[in-house]
Formats: structure tokens, sequence, C-alpha cells
């Protein structure tokens, strides 16, 4: 796992979500058990992917298993999608649909 200068562990997420993260909208996102070895209170500094442009720090609250079909309406909201909109990033990243993880998260600097 690459050490960010801020010596977080780095997280990406794809620039399309950079703006909804820095204004608060995504509170959540939905990764894979490979990206999902966090504890609540951990912080991770982020990063654009595949750019590797730096955009903030998170503060992780929890890491929730979750399966595909259960991902609702709420976890769409914190996603800042709706639940079609979600379950369609989510097949076109994890096209296998593997078990899943909600990780809950605050902005804690820009």
């Amino acid at each position: 796992m690459p050490v960010s200068n801020h010596s977080h562990p780095e997280f990406t997420f794809f620039s399309r979500f950079v703006a909804d993260i820095q204004a608060g909208r995504k509170t959540i996102t939905i990764r894979d058990e490979s990206e999902a070895n966090w504890q609540p209170g951990q912080r991770l500094a982020l990063f654009t992917n595949p750019e590797h442009q730096p955009f903030g720090t998170i503060e992780v609250i929890s890491v929730t298993a979750v399966a595909f079909n259960e991902l609702n309406d709420e976890h769409a909201r914190q996603e800042n999608m709706t639940l079609p909109e979600l379950k369609d990033v989510i097949r076109d990243i994890y096209p296998d649909l593997p078990p899943f993880y909600v990780i809950e998260f605050k902005l804690i600097e820009v």
C-alpha cells in the first residue's frame, strides 16, 4: 500500500467523484474486499484515479459488508446518484459482482 507524503495511506477515486466528495454530497464508497481493509477513525489521503492528483483527506466512519442486491436508495443518496445509476457504476467497475463493503467517511481536509 503506497503512503502519501501526508503520512496517511492512499485511497483513490475516479476524478468524476471529486466535486461530490469535496462538497460533502458523496459520503460513502462501495468497494470490493481488496479495498475495504480500513478501520473506523483511520485517515486516508485521497487521490484521483488514474491521474494521481491529491484532493483531500477523509476519516473512515465505518466499513460494513453489503450484498449487491441489498443496495438501496439510501446507499444511492449517500453516493449522490439514483439507485439504477449506482448499480450501473458498480457493474461497470466490478462486473463479477464480488462481496462488497460500504465505506462510510467524512471529509476532514480539502
